[in-house]
């Protein structure tokens, strides 16, 4: 967490001339947001799309998969508005809040030379899937959110976990 940032920068520099994009979520970004201003100086393209659904999102669904929703510290009440942020950098903010005008805004994206922050806004609860359970084998992981009873969860071999 955390790391996606300055590793995109670093790409960007190593291959100028290629599009180079950090996919993450909002908090992953704040923990390294300062690395915009290396964006800004060196001038690179690099583009980071935040999947932003005001948690950290992968705490969130361990707390609700493996630990019966017993959510704590999760949740991020005051984030910043990560399009004024982009501009704060130098760079071009964008924001898609409905799955209608996403095409549009990644196309806009893409087609800007410049650093851009795109805040994706998403469903707060919605899981990202295939997850691996702490200490589960590769062979356990969480392929569907599709609960049984007693809230367990079925897994790849299709099996599921208490």
């Amino acid at each position: 967490m955390g790391y996606g940032l300055p590793a995109a920068i670093g790409v960007q520099l190593a291959h100028p001339d290629s599009l180079v994009i950090d996919i993450a979520g909002e908090a992953s970004i704040l923990m390294n947001m300062q690395e915009m201003s290396t964006a800004a100086q060196y001038k690179l393209p690099v583009k980071i799309f935040i999947l932003n659904n005001e948690y950290m999102g992968m705490i969130r669904q361990w707390q609700e998969l493996l630990h019966d929703e017993r959510y704590s510290h999760s949740y991020s009440e005051s984030l910043p508005d990560f399009v004024k942020l982009a501009e704060a950098y130098g760079a071009v903010g964008i924001r898609a809040e409905t799955p209608d005008e996403l095409d549009g805004k990644i196309i806009e994206m893409l087609d800007t030379p410049r650093a851009v922050i795109f805040d994706c806004r998403v469903e707060k609860t919605e899981n990202c899937l295939p997850m691996i359970p702490s200490g589960k084998p590769h062979n356990e992981m969480i392929l569907s959110d599709e609960v049984v009873d007693m809230g367990s969860v079925i897994t790849a071999e299709g099996r599921a976990l208490v």
